[in-house]
């Protein structure tokens, strides 16, 4: 006799269009635009194309590590490295994070592989918010084009906004929040991951063992494909946004002092990519026609650790309350930074 009340059965298409949804995001949105403009899906492939060959390094590095710290069972290693006193922890974690040459979506290959790891989410927080706003060819090219001062202040500005997010995340953590960041199905669900809770003898030859060879490619293929959906829609995004909407006419009322300009420079920021080095010679000009420094600063610092693709990028890795912290400290701490440069540059 038939359960009445079971659930029917899913149907083997809808489920295969939830697991590929966001590939089908992508393809639509491509097809729409090569419908209504042939020429700019053109650009918008070609635009994918060439993002995904600057980020494929760190992505197959990346994807090398996580699947590699698993078969070898290095990823216990590697997460007792980020054990011990969480306030260096979270130090040395901004600090690496701000000299690090990882942009917005560079680094998050990187995050996942450490949040699946085991890696306390205070210290990757701290890392991933300082990561995408400085590094050192960004620090040589913001001298030459805005001035050695304003390079400066950027730069500890990248370090203490990942430490005000590494110890809010700290103190959240403490409290019993935020113990499970990442979504189901990624990695294990959380910062205690099971290498770190059972931790086994490291078998660096692990070619030399097939299951555990099998590991290493069953994990690398999934982490792959997960990360490359979410970077091609990202990249197309990105791609839209660079056609679209001129970035001179998002920037053009960010002028005048006070702290009104640096506010909406701070929200301005998050939705509008720009990329880092792209965005100096036209912030540049925007300040000699009288934008405010502060402005300037709040506005650069929010869009490169919450533009549209890297907040795409953040939403597929962890969970809504995570999620939603990150962009929040994003907003406070581009916002404090813009006022401090403000009252500096005015001292």
């Amino acid at each position: 006799m038939t359960d009445i009340t079971a659930p029917p059965p899913p149907k083997p298409i809808l489920t295969a269009m939830k697991r590929q949804r966001v590939w089908l995001a992508s393809a639509t949105i491509l097809a729409i635009i090569a419908a209504l403009s042939p020429s700019q899906a053109t650009d918008s492939a070609t635009f994918i194309a060439s993002a995904l060959l600057s980020t494929g390094p760190f992505l197959a590095l990346s994807v090398l590590v996580a699947a590699g710290a698993g078969a070898t069972g290095a990823d216990s290693l590697i997460a007792r490295a980020f054990t011990g006193s969480t306030a260096v922890m979270v130090f040395l974690a901004a600090l690496a994070g701000g000299l690090s040459p990882f942009c917005s979506c560079g680094v998050i290959p990187l995050i996942a592989a450490l949040l699946t790891m085991g890696v306390p989410l205070s210290a990757v927080m701290a890392f991933w918010l300082a990561s995408p706003i400085m590094d050192p060819s960004m620090f040589l090219l913001t001298s030459g084009v805005l001035g050695a001062e304003f390079a400066v202040a950027k730069t500890l500005a990248a370090i203490g906004l990942g430490l005000l997010g590494g110890y809010t995340v700290a103190l959240l953590m403490a409290g019993g929040f935020l113990t499970s960041p990442l979504r189901d199905g990624i990695g294990n669900g959380g910062c205690a991951s099971a290498s770190v809770r059972a931790p086994k003898p490291v078998v660096w030859h692990f070619w030399s063992e097939p299951a555990r060879l099998h590991r290493f490619k069953r994990e690398a293929l999934k982490t792959t494909l997960f990360l490359l959906q979410w970077l091609v829609l990202a990249f197309l995004l990105e791609s839209l946004m660079l056609a679209f909407i001129p970035a001179e006419a998002i920037t053009q009322i960010l002028g005048g002092q006070g702290p009104g300009p640096i506010a909406l420079a701070t929200l301005v920021g998050v939705p509008a990519y720009l990329n880092g080095y792209a965005a100096l010679p036209l912030v540049g000009g925007l300040m000699t026609q009288g934008m405010a420094p502060g402005a300037a600063m709040s506005f650069l610092v929010a869009g490169g650790v919450t533009s549209l693709p890297a907040a795409i990028a953040v939403w597929a890795l962890v969970r809504p309350p995570v999620f939603l912290l990150y962009i929040a400290i994003s907003l406070a701490g581009a916002l404090a930074a813009g006022l401090a440069f403000q009252v500096w540059t005015m001292g």
